[in-house]
């Protein structure tokens, strides 16, 4: 299965911000979404930067309440990995687990077209793995 196929049964909508918006705020949109991290975007809508759950954690253990107040862009990853539309669900599954991320932008001639989480890859796996199962049953069943 290729991400392009998993975008289209998730959706492409993606929560995004942008490098002077604040700690705090990203935290806010966290919570309200239920989403476990936010794209930054830079001027000309690329992919900046990343904020999740766990660089937010970072933040207020290295600087406390203040934390909070800080922009995004002092608090972001810069180096963001991503995947495109073509790339297969293995692909997309050993390189967030190698460089243990839960979360992939998919980028298409340089602009944001989706995000990918780790949910999205298990529950997709899963999937084909149990249509194997199923398939296998049945050749055995008459076979």
């Amino acid at each position: 299965m290729i991400i392009g196929q998993i975008l289209k049964s998730k959706g492409r909508g993606v929560m995004t911000a942008r490098p002077e918006d604040s700690i705090q705020t990203i935290a806010s949109q966290l919570a309200t979404k239920k989403i476990g991290a936010i794209l930054i975007l830079g001027e000309s809508e690329n992919v900046a930067g990343i904020i999740s759950e766990r660089d937010i954690i970072r933040l207020i253990a290295e600087h406390g309440p203040a934390a909070l107040t800080m922009l995004a862009r002092d608090g972001m990853t810069r180096d963001v990995v991503s995947c495109t539309c073509e790339c297969t669900l293995d692909e997309v599954m050993e390189t967030m687990t190698k460089r243990r991320f839960r979360h992939m932008p998919v980028v298409e001639d340089g602009k944001l077209v989706g995000i990918i989480s780790i949910g999205d890859v298990v529950k997709h796996h899963t999937a084909e793995v149990e249509l194997e199962v199923t398939a296998m049953r049945g050749y055995l069943a008459t076979g």
